[in-house]
């Protein structure tokens, strides 16, 4: 039974994409350890990188060369200062020259050594493969798959081998639905309890914590930041951000010097129904443009999608309920978290795989259900509405205008925020005892879909609003 952290599907990372950006960044770090598990990293004269399918069809367009080169010069996409990404690839492409793992330097084209293959590789769409040429002219290579989400796996069969092992202690494994309910049931938990209980077979309380802040501090601010932030998206769209303007009207007149003070200002803003859903909005957009622009956001489960979570909870948090506090965040992102599990262990969180059905409705479905356990729904309601969430996005595509994570891609979070919070309303004033659709049951129906959907519509912009808006049209 594969078990999932929550801090596997929310992790911290660099946009556009966590499986065109972040995953090609992390495989590049994991092949260079592999170098230098197998005593070859200190031979390695040359390297040369081949990206398949979608990483190819859509990779320039969410800066997956970026990500690869940032990868292998070793550095930590939780961490690295996303302001000096430019300054070190502009460095690359004139000096011709790649600091590997940022202490060995190795002469390296930006266009020759990173080539864009247009063929799928059989395990997954997202294949990457990086070759490296000895000193004495021996060949090593690994080839890679980005799943999703940020995972990255050589052999699918061998991670899930793997994640058995690490969480075999896991108090409460579940690889459906049904038996989180059982757990739930049977214990009288709520669903964050249950996975709680979980997170501590893996570390201390303290520890939880403070990941759980990170998470929620890099969310509040990519909120705060594209809320701030005016002017034109980078990749040619000439995308205009729009929660600058958005927040502009709708902010009141209490000052604030930072996202905390700023969340306060919200609750003292008088709110009025209509523009409940224009904050919503603005929360999500603003998320999504700091995605566009190779900022820091949260996988939530991916970032394309990573708007839909924060916008949802801090909706929770300056509309719904002014005294929540940590407490009420750590619950929305641990439910949130399991439910994106149950996806990613029965169908995929990949839109190269799924479409975005995949990414924002996976988000909405685990939105939903966060949001519903804080409102005081019982686990069934919390399945209830990640359920009616997803009914909703069943054989939504991927089809991102000249490869970008812009058009439709942003708006959709906003949508899928919206959607989110109409789901937790149905399932509160519902009865789950006499909903005809389980949690289970969408799940199989949208990996079922998601087999069924051509490739045209899967994150290569080879269908849909892709080929019928171009560059010049914008």
């Amino acid at each position: 039974m594969e078990s999932i952290s929550v801090f596997d599907m929310l992790k911290i990372g660099v946009g556009p994409s966590s499986s065109h950006t972040l995953g090609p960044w992390r495989a590049a770090n994991l092949w260079i350890k592999r170098l230098q598990r197998l005593e070859q990293f200190t031979s390695v004269a040359s390297v040369r990188v081949q990206l398949y399918g979608s990483l190819s069809l859509t990779g320039k367009g969410h800066a997956t060369d970026i990500a690869v080169v940032m990868g292998l010069m070793g550095t930590d996409p939780v961490t690295y200062p996303i302001e000096a990404i430019q300054g070190v690839i502009d460095s690359l492409k004139e000096s011709g020259a790649l600091l590997l793992n940022s202490e060995k330097k190795i002469p390296f084209s930006f266009t020759d050594d990173i080539k864009f293959n247009r063929k799928f590789l059989e395990l997954h769409p997202n294949g990457i493969t990086f070759e490296a040429t000895l000193r004495n002219g021996a060949k090593r290579s690994a080839t890679y798959y980005s799943i999703g989400g940020g995972f990255v796996i050589q052999k699918e069969r061998a991670r899930a081998k793997r994640q058995k092992e690490k969480f075999s202690s896991f108090p409460y494994p579940t690889e459906n639905a049904a038996q989180i309910l059982k757990y739930c049931t049977e214990g009288n938990m709520t669903i964050s309890e249950m996975v709680y209980q979980n997170e501590l077979s893996l570390r201390d309380p303290d520890r939880i914590d403070e990941k759980l802040k990170a998470i929620w501090d890099v969310m509040l601010d990519s909120m705060y930041v594209g809320c701030h932030t005016e002017g034109i998206l980078p990749g040619g769209l000439n995308v205009r951000r729009r929660a600058f303007d958005t927040h502009e009207k709708l902010k009141g007149d209490t000052p604030y010097s930072n996202p905390e003070e700023w969340i306060q200002s919200i609750r003292n803003t008088e709110v009025k129904f209509r523009q409940i859903l224009k904050w919503v909005t603005c929360f999500a957009l603003a998320v999504n443009e700091v995605n566009a622009s190779l900022g820091r956001v949260v996988t939530a489960p991916t970032n394309g999608s990573a708007g839909v979570i924060p916008a949802v909870l801090m909706y929770y948090l300056v509309i719904e309920n002014h005294d929540a506090n940590f407490d009420d965040i750590k619950k929305f992102l641990l439910v949130s978290g399991e439910l994106g599990s149950l996806f990613k262990k029965n169908a995929t969180i990949s839109a190269a795989m799924g479409g975005c059905q995949a990414e924002i409705g996976v988000s909405s479905a685990m939105a939903a259900g966060a949001l519903t356990e804080l409102m005081g729904g019982t686990p069934a309601q919390v399945q209830m509405a990640a359920e009616i969430a997803m009914e909703h996005h069943l054989g939504l595509t991927c089809d991102p205008i000249a490869g970008l994570v812009q058009i439709p891609c942003i708006e959709r979070n906003a949508m899928g925020a919206i959607k989110a919070i109409n789901a937790c309303e149905m399932a509160l004033d519902g009865d789950p005892s006499q909903a005809k659709i389980p949690l289970d049951k969408v799940i199989a129906t949208m990996w079922e879909t998601a087999k069924d959907m051509t490739s045209k519509y899967k994150e290569t912009s080879e269908g849909g609003l892709a080929v019928q808006v171009n560059m010049s049209d914008c």
